[in-house]
């Protein structure tokens, strides 16, 4: 085998393992209100060892009964320096007869599958 390749393999090997170290992104809060529009807006926490732009949280989901995602907010850049961090997302339509939803954050790695929470719907 070449010295290159196998470089190729050790460098890949490490990056792999660097990147499974961050882990999932866990939502660790959630703030919900009811807006005058018959709508939700959600302040969600988020932790997640963001390393940089190849491996950070990239977005949370409202979801509701049957894995219905009810709304997203996109992260669109990382937040290695703000550990957790708050983001909001407003104007989210919930069906009725709902009393709770499910908030999940995703990685740009993993994907979805951290810590999630339930939030109670006030008003409901």
């Amino acid at each position: 085998m070449k010295i290159s390749r196998v470089v190729a393999i050790v460098m890949s090997s490490f990056l792999f393992s660097v990147a499974v170290q961050a882990g999932e992104a866990d939502v660790v809060g959630v703030e919900v209100r009811a807006d005058g529009d018959g709508t939700y807006r959600f302040d969600v926490s988020v932790r997640h060892a963001d390393e940089g732009w190849q491996h950070y949280a990239d977005a949370f989901q409202i979801i509701g009964p049957n894995d219905t995602v009810l709304g997203t907010r996109i992260l669109v850049h990382p937040h290695v320096n703000e550990q957790p961090f708050t983001r909001s997302l407003g104007g989210v339509k919930i069906p009725d007869g709902l009393t709770t939803v499910v908030v999940r954050a995703r990685d740009k790695v993993h994907g979805l599958g951290g810590k999630t929470q339930t939030a109670a719907l006030p008003g409901r």
